[in-house]
């Protein structure tokens, strides 16, 4: 099975994949993990991101999907979730054409709905806990730079929740319930 998690920063995408993982043996393709990861690995791929991210560069859609590509070929026996992957229209159109060639389908996007306000205030509320635990506070963990993530997503990456809904593959739950509640609705999602 391979889905596609799509929802605002902070509404919970890396928890409730991290879930999906354990419970159904999934590989979870976060781009920020794999950038870092191919960053390091000192392979060809590795080093032109290694090289655009030294410029401060963003990142291109063809050594993106390329990342993506290599984790294809590598397989899953349980399927995997694109987590922050695709984030434009045009990325989404590549992995469709990427799963089409190794005879793969896209089975499920699912949305998490989470009101923008309660948003801020999560991140907010991490960053107070953690400075009161001692530890590290997260440099984008404040209001202004939420709403500033907020206002990408919503030019950039909204779109793929038209693009989904139009091909008959969006489902959304709320993200906004107890962790446990949001993976009982992925679930139910993914088992109909």
């Amino acid at each position: 099975m391979n889905i596609i998690l799509l929802g605002p920063p902070g509404a919970g995408k890396g928890t409730q994949a991290h879930h999906l993982v354990e419970a159904r043996g999934m590989v979870q393709l976060s781009t920020g993990d794999m950038l870092r990861e191919a960053k390091s690995s000192g392979t060809e791929m590795g080093n032109r991101v290694a090289e655009v991210m030294a410029r401060g560069e963003l990142v291109t859609d063809e050594i993106v999907i390329g990342l993506i590509r290599e984790k294809l070929e590598a397989g899953a026996a349980g399927g995997f979730i694109f987590d922050g992957f695709p984030r434009t229209l045009a990325q989404a159109d590549a992995l469709g054409e990427l799963l089409a060639e190794k005879g793969e389908s896209l089975d499920a996007v699912v949305e998490m709905e989470v009101d923008d306000e309660t948003l801020v205030q999560r991140v907010v509320n991490r960053a107070k806990e953690a400075a009161a635990a001692g530890r590290p506070v997260r440099a984008d963990d404040n209001e202004d730079s939420m709403r500033t993530r907020l206002m990408e997503y919503y030019k950039k990456t909204a779109p793929l929740i038209g693009y989904y809904h139009a091909k008959g593959q969006l489902a959304k739950v709320n993200g906004l319930g107890q962790i446990a509640e949001v993976q009982a609705s992925i679930s139910a999602v993914l088992d109909s």
